[in-house]
């Protein structure tokens, strides 16, 4: 990868011969090492994650503050990369950031294979989009939602350094997804799957169906908000990857 590229991009598990690429946008507060493993579950493609401003390797980088301008920094990054079929997944907060990173990534002439938009339900354009508690909490009321959704272990929310290097980028993310307000248009031309824990109360809610023109179907996995933490959805990832190579020939 370029230089641009691989500062927004992760590739834990090298795989320059796979015919597929599926890049992963974190939730709210995550970072590319969220997905760190799924190389070695997906061995059948090339797995990158990407790298937000403000934490992991871009720590010392101020956090991103309008959703859109990211996506199309991250659209940037990937455009050069389209040689292969390439699948998008944002899990919650990244679903819709990986929205926008299509809608970019299709201004400049490259269509993605396929969006996954997990942590995320489909619902009719005129019913109110969901993003979680819009009050400003102060930092136990973070870390207690933290545990709760299941996204970060009690015991390691607790340690004094997590709390110092985390806590400010999730206040960022916060206040970022909230301030997001979706256009439905443009609409993607490529397939959208939906992934939601069947007792995931803490979904993101959004027209998925209505956000493109290719198909959309809906899938129930076991599980909260963050049923990916133990069952991460390769089934599904297989079948979107498996139908992006098909279209891509």
């Amino acid at each position: 990868m370029s230089g641009s590229s691989s500062r927004w991009l992760e590739v834990a598990v090298p795989n320059a011969g796979a015919p597929r690429r599926l890049v992963c946008f974190p939730h709210a507060g995550g970072s590319a090492v969220f997905f760190r493993d799924w190389g070695r579950r997906l061995p059948e493609c090339e797995v990158l994650a990407v790298r937000y401003p403000g934490r992991g390797e871009r720590i010392d980088e101020p956090e991103p503050t309008d959703l859109v301008p990211l996506a199309r920094d991250i659209a940037e990054a990937l455009v050069p990369l389209a040689d292969r079929p390439m699948v998008l997944f944002g899990h919650s907060m990244g679903a819709v950031v990986a929205l926008e990173t299509a809608r970019a990534m299709r201004a400049a002439g490259v269509e993605p294979a396929h969006l996954i938009a997990s942590g995320s339900r489909d619902v009719p354009a005129d019913e109110p989009a969901f993003r979680g508690a819009e009050e400003e909490e102060d930092d136990d009321a973070i870390l207690a939602r933290l545990v709760r959704l299941g996204g970060t272990d009690a015991e390691l929310a607790e340690d004094p350094i997590f709390q110092e290097l985390v806590l400010p980028y999730i206040r960022s993310d916060g206040r970022m997804f909230h301030a997001y307000r979706m256009e439905p248009t443009p609409r993607l031309g490529c397939p959208v799957t939906t992934v939601v824990g069947d007792i995931d109360t803490d979904a993101d809610r959004r027209p998925w169906r209505e956000l493109t023109t290719g198909a959309h179907r809906e899938v129930s996995v076991r599980g909260n908000h963050f049923y990916l933490v133990n069952e991460p959805p390769v089934d599904v990832v297989r079948s979107a990857l498996r139908a992006g190579s098909a279209a891509g020939r």
